[in-house]
């Protein structure tokens, strides 16, 4: 497990690495710079070399990114140049939101879908079908349409939760939790699909195994055979699920916030990126990169302690 946890590490590394480049290279091409949305329409070409000089635009990039990464070393991500703000600190504001989303929307899922496929796998028949229906519809509806959606009915209609604005959860845990209902069902669709039927057909495929007709034979109680048994033999696919899931909520979320109103990482990026605030881009997207990693990390430690073989090198 140890070479396991180290092999991880390094190839994490790598991609930070990586990662960190390739957005500022990409952004380096994009149309416009940072001194021109400062600027905006009317400036000189006197003051327009200026500020390019004094924000050290007129540097070669590859000095640029070495400047940026040796100060992200030491845990300076720079400030932004449009709003003035130390990145690490608008960040770290915005990153609770974000992270409230996508740990909730998964862990809604998780649960959910993962009893609903554990259900239809024992009992089957319609509730089987209605299981297929359902992911074939959760596939289907983009998750900004169902947000709409939700918000027409629950907020408008019913007026039973806010149709946007975020509450921070130190400030009323209950409008914490009412903030988060109606996002957390818009994402949490998709992912309940997804769930309940890779966790039903694993099951289904484990319970007609030898091994389960042996431990019937020999008595063992129905449940030990369902929980202790199938479910932890059809972890596996379910476990990637939940990892790609959660990596593709980061992207899910930016549509979503900008429905709702919130404060999150996604409307971060997207505001950065059309006012050329590199500092703050590359802030987010090392952001989303450790995220990536984590969630990369525990799901290889969730593999080595659901199957044994996974741990040999």
């Amino acid at each position: 497990m140890t070479r396991l946890i180290l092999r991880r590490l390094a190839i994490s590394v790598s991609l930070v690495f990586v990662v960190s480049l390739l957005t500022f290279l990409l952004q380096s091409l994009t149309p416009g710079d940072t001194a021109r949305t400062i600027l905006g329409s009317n400036y000189t070409p006197e003051g327009y070399a200026q500020l390019r000089e004094q924000l050290h635009l007129d540097q070669p990039l590859l000095a640029q990114y070495g400047n940026w990464l040796g100060h992200a070393l030491t845990g300076d991500l720079g400030t932004s140049p449009i709003s003035g703000l130390g990145v690490g600190t608008e960040i770290a504001h915005r990153l609770g939101v974000t992270l409230a989303l996508v740990l909730g929307t998964t862990v809604v899922a998780t649960v959910v879908g993962i009893g609903l496929g554990v259900l239809t796998a024992v009992r089957g028949g319609r509730l089987g079908r209605a299981v297929d229906v359902l992911s074939m519809v959760g596939f289907a509806l983009p998750s900004f349409w169902l947000a709409l959606v939700l918000v027409v009915l629950f907020a408008v209609a019913i007026r039973l939760f806010p149709a946007t604005g975020y509450v921070p959860f130190l400030e009323s845990p209950g409008g914490w939790v009412a903030s988060l209902v109606l996002p957390v069902a818009a994402l949490s669709v998709h992912g309940i699909a997804h769930l309940a039927k890779q966790t039903r057909d694993g099951m289904l495929d484990v319970l007609s195994r030898d091994f389960v007709h042996t431990l019937r034979a020999n008595g063992v109680p129905e449940r030990s055979i369902i929980f202790r048994h199938a479910l932890r033999n059809a972890a596996i696919p379910v476990v990637t699920v939940i990892g790609l899931m959660l990596i593709s909520l980061l992207g899910g979320t930016v549509l979503v916030e900008a429905v709702f109103a919130m404060p999150g990482l996604g409307g971060l990026a997207v505001q950065s990126t059309t006012q050329h605030d590199l500092p703050m881009i590359q802030g987010v997207a090392l952001t989303f990169t450790l995220i990536v990693v984590v969630v990369n990390f525990a799901v290889d430690l969730a593999y080595g302690w659901l199957n044994p073989k996974v741990r040999v090198p």
